[in-house]
This record gives C-alpha cells, structure tokens and sequence, in this order.
C-alpha cells in the first residue's frame, strides 16, 4: 500500500519522469510478487514434494517388512545393512534370520552398540526376497524433507524476483543517465546564453 501511495502523490510532479513511473511500478510488482507469489510457490513445491514422498513412504512399507533374526558372529567387515529404523549408531554384526518363503538366510545387518551379543535378538528390515534393505523412511521425515524444499523454494522464488527487478532497474537507471548526458550535450552549445536575444551586446559601461 505504501508503494501505491506514493506512486499517486508523485505522479503529478513536475519532476516526475517516465523513468521514475517505470521503477514504481517495478517496485510495485516485485513487493506483490514477494508477498503473494513466492510464498504460493513454496507451498506448491512443499505440497508437491510431499505428497510425491508419501507415496514413496507407502510404498516402502508395502514392500518392506520388519523380521526378527538372531546374532550369530561380530565380523570386523564394513557396514552393509541397516537393522532396526529406530537405531542412530551402532556396529556391524552377523544375523540370521528366514526370508518369507522360509529359506535360511546370514548376512552383515547394523544393531544397537551393546545389543550385539551372539545368540541376541534382533530387527532387521528386508524386501520381498529377504535380502536386508534400509528401514522405511517415516512420514515425519518425509514431511520434514517437503517443508524444507518448501522453503527452498520460496527463497528461490524471491531471490529471482529481487534479481529481476535489480535487473530491470538498472536498465531503467543506465537510461536515465543516457538521456541526461544527451541533454547536457545538447544544452552544452548554447550554455549561458539563453534568453539572450539575437542582438549585439552593449558595451560595458553603456547608457
């Protein structure tokens, strides 16, 4: 609203330049954009990214399931596998544990620091065949991972916004000094001697 004031009160200038009017309503557009469009296309993206990672969420559920194996060694080998979704660290140990057509299955899965006694429980996430796969992301994840491209987004948007008007301004800015230096130039001929007549000039010290 501001901006729209005082595009009115300088309207009527005598020094208002079609420049000038040109920058207004830049500015003008570039505030409306800031406020209205770039947060409409954070919340699409957001929206848009989060309905893509439910679904993706759904689908990991569908095709992964939770199975109990048993520890049966602690080998010195790299991490593989990902054992229970709730673990944050933990070491690499040797399980056993059934895929779902019954055939025995051993492999390297990650369990909690402490829990990985030979002959312990534990939970492993496998797919279809029983070969461990990573745990399911969950859906406050997967939200989290939508509002954060959300507000990616947006900051895109704006900063697109403020580069173009940053853009169209000192276009507008390079004109207006392009026509100032073509005035000057043309005034530069006949400086100080405006309203002078066509006349000789009268001899200092004249009647």
């Amino acid at each position: 609203m501001g901006a729209i004031r005082g595009v009115r009160r300088w309207r009527h200038s005598p020094l208002w330049r079609a420049t000038d009017r040109h920058e207004a309503w830049v500015t003008l557009g570039a505030v409306v954009l800031l406020a209205v469009g770039a947060p409409a296309a954070g919340w699409a993206a957001g929206a848009l990214a989060d309905a893509s990672l439910q679904r993706e969420v759904k689908a990991q559920h569908a095709e992964r399931r939770a199975t109990p194996a048993t520890v049966v060694g602690g080998p010195p080998g790299a991490r593989r596998f990902t054992g229970d979704p709730d673990v944050t660290s933990g070491r690499t140990v040797v399980a056993a544990w059934r895929a779902p057509d019954g055939t025995p299955r051993t492999g390297e899965v990650t369990v909690v620091s402490g829990s990985g006694v030979p002959g312990s429980p534990v939970r492993i996430w496998t797919d279809r065949a029983g070969v461990p796969v990573p745990p399911p992301m969950a859906p406050g994840t997967a939200r989290t991972h939508a509002v954060l491209g959300g507000i990616g987004a947006f900051l895109l948007a704006a900063g697109c916004v403020e580069a173009g008007r940053r853009l169209i301004v000192g276009r507008l800015v390079r004109a207006r000094y392009a026509r100032w230096d073509r005035a000057w130039a043309d005034a530069g001929a006949d400086w100080g001697r405006a309203g002078t007549g066509s006349g000789e000039p009268e001899p200092y010290g004249g009647r």
